[in-house]
This record gives structure tokens, C-alpha cells and sequence, in this order.
């Protein structure tokens, strides 16, 4: 393995690449820091980027018409970050996303993406497969948070971010479950009551 072990395995899992054709699409992408609550996309605007979160975590999210956050997902350790309809279309996002922590990001333009995908064939498919993945998931939490309890909702959120619940903050986990922070405080008592 190279300088970036978990993104090549990452890459890997999808479709076998040669080393050239691996040291080829990792040379696509640049490493980023990035501080801890920046904005790397803003509503309004386009999103350039797709990233690899190699340290850290970010937040996906949009603002309602009062200002309420609404989480969509985390992006942590071995996840990828973007809002890909605003990527692939080119049209302005409605997401912001936010480091929560301080972190190290991959990204990718679109301008290399595309250079990537006639540099290499096989890259094509290894996109369409997460893309498969991320719309599968984005299904499931749609119906959780149509037809799950809040507390199902919370342990299923334990079972997907193992161990976030230590590292952001409850307000954060709320807008994630769609419930106020007093609603998760009672939630996670009754659930702490009930392991007793």
C-alpha cells in the first residue's frame, strides 16, 4: 500500500486496478486540511469538489426557511463528502457542508474526474457502484425517518457512526434523527434505563 492505505483499499473493494492504474487515479487527487467548523460548500453555491475524508468528520446539511438544521449524513474517516447532484449537474447546491473537526481531506474536480474516467475506463465503475451504495442508503434513511421511533432511529444512527455519538455534539445528532436535543436526552435515558 501506498501513502493513502485506507482510500486505495477503499478504490480496491470496487475493481481491481493495476499499480499504474492505481498510482494514476490517486495522483487525481490533492490532500487538503481543513480547521475545524469551516464551510467548505455553501448554499448558493456550485459544488467543485468531491473528497475522500481521510481524518475527521463533516456534517451535510440544509437550512430550513427558520434557520433549523437539517442534517442529512456525516461524512467521517473512510467516507466520501459532496453534493453530488450540484456536482454532476453543475447547478448551484441547496447543502452546506461543515468540518466538525479538525481534518484531511482527497478531492477531486470535476475537470480531473473526467480526465480520470478517459485515463481510466475501470473508474467509471467504481464510481457507479458507490453511487449505487450512497442512493440505497439515502433510501433506507428516508424510510427510517418515515416510519422508525426516534429511539430505533437512534440506534441505528449508533450502529452506522460507531462511536460519533463521543465526538459531536447532541445538538448535531439531533438535527441528524430529526428531534429536538431535549427529545434525544429523553431517548437515550430511556434507552440507558432499559439496559439496566
Amino acid at each position: 500500500m501506498g501513502a493513502y492505505p485506507s482510500f486505495e483499499k477503499n478504490i480496491l473493494k470496487y475493481v481491481d486496478l493495476s499499480q499504474d492504474e492505481l498510482a494514476a487515479f490517486i495522483s487525481c487527487y490533492t490532500i487538503e486540511t481543513v480547521e475545524k467548523n469551516r464551510i467548505i460548500l455553501k448554499e448558493g453555491e456550485v459544488c467543485e469538489f468531491e473528497s475522500y475524508v481521510l481524518e475527521g468528520c463533516f456534517k451535510v446539511f440544509y437550512q430550513d426557511e427558520n434557520l433549523r438544521e437539517h442534517i442529512l449524513y456525516f461524512a467521517v474517516e473512510d467516507w466520501w463528502v459532496l453534493d453530488i447532484g450540484s456536482f454532476v449537474s453543475g447547478k448551484v447546491s441547496r447543502l452546506n457542508i461543515q468540518a466538525l473537526e479538525d481534518s484531511v481531506i482527497l478531492t477531486v474536480d470535476r475537470a480531473k474526474k473526467e480526465q480520470l474516467y478517459a485515463d481510466i475506463p475501470k473508474a467509471e465503475k467504481i464510481f457507479r457502484i458507490m453511487n449505487q451504495k450512497s442512493l440505497a442508503s439515502m433510501h433506507l434513511r428516508m424510510i427510517s425517518m418515515l416510519h422508525k421511533t426516534a429511539e430505533r432511529r437512534y440506534l441505528d444512527f449508533t450502529e452506522r457512526y460507531p462511536a460519533l455519538d463521543q465526538r459531536i455534539a447532541q445538538h448535531q445528532i439531533a438535527a441528524y434523527l430529526g428531534i429536538s436535543h431535549e427529545f434525544l436526552s429523553k431517548v437515550k435515558k430511556r434507552l440507558l434505563r432499559n439496559q439496566q
